[in-house]
């Protein structure tokens, strides 16, 4: 069972101090990942991108990781081209990434994250819910090489 921040509400997403309470995962962002069995996806990209070695590295890192069903909702075919492209797999995946480990209570306060890709992530909260661009945050994991925020929907650059 995952130890998570799960953010339902504005006073939790805006104090986060309910979060000291939560024990740090021994696993990496990617460990996590398989462990968990709901970023099937996400992992295959990684690898195929190589970038599993980034993710398992000391870090700290920031990662917006979406699930399965995010990566579901894309266009029909666009997993499989971007699994054939890439150049594109990696400007996607890396802007899912950040330097650092940035806490709800700092992204909510900075407004927005600057992501490996180069481009920043916006990040709002509305209706007591984190989201970063249009996706909505559904869980934080704190993990031994940084925090992994789970989304719904994959973030594509701008």
């Amino acid at each position: 069972m995952l130890k998570r921040i799960t953010l339902t509400t504005a006073a939790l997403v805006l104090s986060l101090a309910a979060h000291a309470g939560v024990s740090r995962l021994t696993t990496d962002v990617v460990d996590t990942a398989v462990g968990a069995g709901a970023f099937k996806t996400l992992v295959a990209a990684v690898s195929a991108a190589g970038l599993v070695d980034a993710l398992k590295a000391p870090g700290p890192i920031t990662v917006f990781a979406p699930t399965d069903s995010a990566f579901a909702q894309l266009p029909a075919g666009t997993v499989e081209a971007l699994l054939g492209d890439i150049p594109a797999l990696t400007n996607i995946l890396t802007y899912h990434v950040a330097g650092g480990e940035v806490m709800p209570e700092t992204l909510l306060a900075n407004g927005a994250i600057s992501t490996l890709q180069g481009q920043t992530v916006k990040i709002s909260s509305r209706e007591g819910k984190l989201f970063a661009n249009d996706s909505m945050v559904l869980d934080v994991i704190l993990v031994s090489n940084g925090v992994i925020y789970v989304v719904d929907s994959v973030l594509l650059p701008r």
